[in-house]
């Protein structure tokens, strides 16, 4: 005799970078199975393909993860696991005002957003005529480092994977960041200057993400700050 199969709840919401609609369902076991294993792996590469397969999975697989901004991603897994284990993420939070002593903190997973800084843009000018236009690093950008970790090791690449196009003469040239090589590019990015590269930084500083405020108070001193949570790392221990 065939065991009866269990309906799970399907929910919908909206990609913060185009306000698409999404249909998703809470991860199964044998989702949160795999995120286990990947915990327990501890390398950053089976992590974050763990949390690809588990976005991909639980969206029916109507959802190109590896075209999705980052951000997207992680809105989405957020959300995911918000249904699956609940929508309050307890965590130990480092508090400000002595350094040394971590509060226990409650996190409403449904009211975290993703937020997008008022300085952001995705035009990048290092000169009056030269500059470059930028899309959004996706989980693809880090299979190898973690999610959204960018070091210095990784840095030239991940920038490198986000230019859309480079353009000179006021935009009269174009030239098209996929009939280069990555050495090509990258060798592009050193000959940046100090100023012209923290523009480039600063395109990542600011590009939307999650984040959350909340207040922490130190059980020892009663002192009470104000701390953000950036990113999906932030709010799971």
């Amino acid at each position: 005799m065939t065991l009866p199969k269990l309906s799970t709840p399907t929910y919908e919401l909206e990609l913060p970078s185009t306000d698409e609609k999404i249909k998703y369902r809470p991860f199964l076991v044998k989702e949160e199975k795999i995120l286990m294993m990947a915990m327990e792996n501890g390398e950053s590469s089976a992590i974050t393909q763990a949390v690809k397969d588990i976005v991909s999975e639980c969206t029916f697989g109507k959802t190109n993860i590896s075209k999705l901004p980052m951000f997207d991603t992680e809105y989405l897994f957020l959300n995911i696991r918000a249904k699956s284990v609940g929508e309050v993420s307890k965590l130990k939070i480092l508090c400000p005002d002595d350094k040394e002593t971590y509060a226990d903190i409650e996190v409403d997973l449904t009211k975290v957003q993703v937020q997008v800084d008022e300085e952001h843009t995705n035009k990048i000018e290092f000169t009056d005529s030269m500059g470059m236009i930028m899309t959004y690093p996706t989980i693809d950008s880090f299979k190898n480092t973690g999610i959204a970790n960018i070091t210095a090791a990784n840095m030239l690449e991940v920038i490198g994977s986000c230019i859309l196009q480079i353009y000179e003469d006021k935009g009269e040239k174009v030239y098209d960041p996929k009939d280069q090589t990555k050495k090509e590019l990258q060798e592009f990015l050193e000959q940046l200057n100090t100023q012209q590269f923290k523009s480039v930084q600063k395109f990542f500083d600011t590009m939307p993400k999650l984040k959350h405020e909340i207040e922490v108070k130190n059980p020892k001193t009663k002192k009470k700050s104000k701390v953000t949570l950036n990113g999906l790392n932030d709010f799971f221990e």
